[in-house]
């Protein structure tokens, strides 16, 4: 099921990692999407040479800390729809990772380590219980998309302001009573999904967003008044109420 340095499982009706992955030291992508897995042995930290991991769609309830010496990973690590409560501090170490998914677990909090990982472009963490974030993501400095639907949000951290490359942010499903304000200002928001939260007005700065195209607020009981919504819609915005 291998194809050069890639070893693919997908829906392969496993309950353990094959033997077979610990005799290609040289691994660059380990698929194991779709099976039954229950646990990621310590020993996947000996795969240096990984840039893929694939651990979505299984039962995981926790992860190695051995995760942090795969210091290659530099394209994906998707460990969505499991059943994890944490995340280890060590994958504060994968500092060329570039997509990360972690969405669809039972996560309560993500750990501070997270802002380490200075190549992020996308990170998916949407239908966890998380009810704050840490202020170290303010420091992803790459990440241009951040998904955090179907969580317990009522605020975001005033770091988030430094995050100057975000153009998609997702919001939709949390408990927001305002338009967090640490979203003043950034300079290449482009999407703004705000659905189904508990808003009850838009602050002026709104329109100050200057990249903003798409303002999605259904399913609020916000009122957005008149000017606001002509100077947003003027400059080309589209907003959905």
């Amino acid at each position: 099921m291998g194809t050069g340095n890639i070893l693919n499982y997908w829906r392969g009706g496993l309950r353990d990692v094959p033997d077979e992955v610990w005799h290609h030291p040289s691994l660059e992508a380990l698929l194991l999407p779709d099976n039954a897995l229950t646990r990621l042995p310590a020993r996947i930290g000996t795969l240096t040479s990984l840039h893929t991991l694939d651990l979505g769609h299984n039962q995981l309830t926790e992860l190695p800390s051995q995760l942090g010496a795969l210091t290659a990973l530099s394209r994906f690590l998707y460990v969505h729809d499991n059943r994890l409560t944490a995340l280890p501090y060590s994958l504060g170490r994968l500092k060329q990772l570039t997509y990360l998914n972690v969405g669809e677990n039972r996560l309560t909090a993500l750990p501070d380590s997270l802002g380490r990982l200075a190549a992020l472009v996308e990170l998916r963490a949407q239908h966890n219980h998380l009810s704050s974030l840490p202020a170290s993501l303010g420091g992803l400095s790459a990440l241009r998309e951040l998904w955090l639907r179907g969580n317990r949000l009522t605020s975001l951290p005033a770091a988030f302001g430094r995050l100057g490359a975000l153009r998609e942010l997702e919001l939709r499903e949390n408990r927001f009573t305002a338009v967090p304000a640490a979203l003043r200002g950034l300079p290449r928001l482009r999407r703004l999904d705000l659905r189904s939260n508990r808003l009850r007005g838009l602050p002026p700065w709104m329109a100050d967003l200057p990249r903003l195209e798409k303002l999605d607020l259904r399913w609020n009981e916000v009122t957005v008044p008149e000017p606001l919504l002509r100077r947003l819609e003027t400059r080309g915005c589209v907003v959905l109420r």
